[in-house]
């Protein structure tokens, strides 16, 4: 499997951004998800260039949103990697981070605009991505997330939500945020 260079995602970033605040959100925040998930090598068995790669595409589809409902962008992203010929290997990055995973069950239950399906890492690099993906978000202004934040967040969505993302703590462990928000100037909260 061939996995893409810095420059040829981020060339993707550029193409597929409806603006360059757009880009610049987005962009900015797949970096700092990869540096997040970095940290996390030591001591893993993890192909260290395809969580790279991973993480700086799992949100590409955040681009394509438009009006829809955001929990619509990681199958978007998945599509739009699928149709550029990407293999699933990294299609699968964009569907299968939001939250700690969307089950079949999740998609029914809360009548999701998304495909019926499981939407689950099955892989360590996969899980990886996602988990890290957990301690930046987006938002206006952007912030790091601690984990008990984070935690706190996830638990509107139920009782097995905060237990899922407890057992990923407790097998990854905290990331190092101070660096981060000292670099970024972004808030931890």
């Amino acid at each position: 499997m061939q996995i893409p260079t810095d420059a040829e995602i981020r060339a993707l970033h550029r193409e597929y951004a409806p603006t360059r605040d757009a880009f610049e959100v987005v962009f900015e925040h797949c970096q700092l998800v990869c540096s997040l998930a970095s940290q996390f090598f030591a001591g893993l068995a993890v192909d260290t260039d395809l969580v790279r790669a991973g993480a700086l595409l799992h949100d590409i589809g955040v681009y394509r949103l438009e009006s829809s409902a955001y929990v619509r962008h990681g199958v978007l992203g998945y599509e739009l990697l699928a149709s550029l010929g990407f293999p699933v290997e990294i299609c699968r990055f964009a569907s299968c981070h939001t939250g700690v995973g969307i089950t079949r069950d999740d998609v029914v239950r809360q009548a999701l605009p998304i495909p019926v399906d499981d939407y689950l890492p099955r892989t360590p690099e996969e899980e990886l991505v996602l988990y890290a993906d957990k301690f930046h978000s987006k938002r206006t202004p952007p912030v790091f997330v601690s984990g008990d934040t984070y935690a706190a967040e996830v638990a509107r969505f139920g009782p097995d939500k905060v237990s899922r993302f407890g057992v990923l703590r407790a097998q990854y462990g905290e990331p190092q945020l101070g660096p981060l928000s000292a670099a970024t100037g972004y808030t931890v909260i």
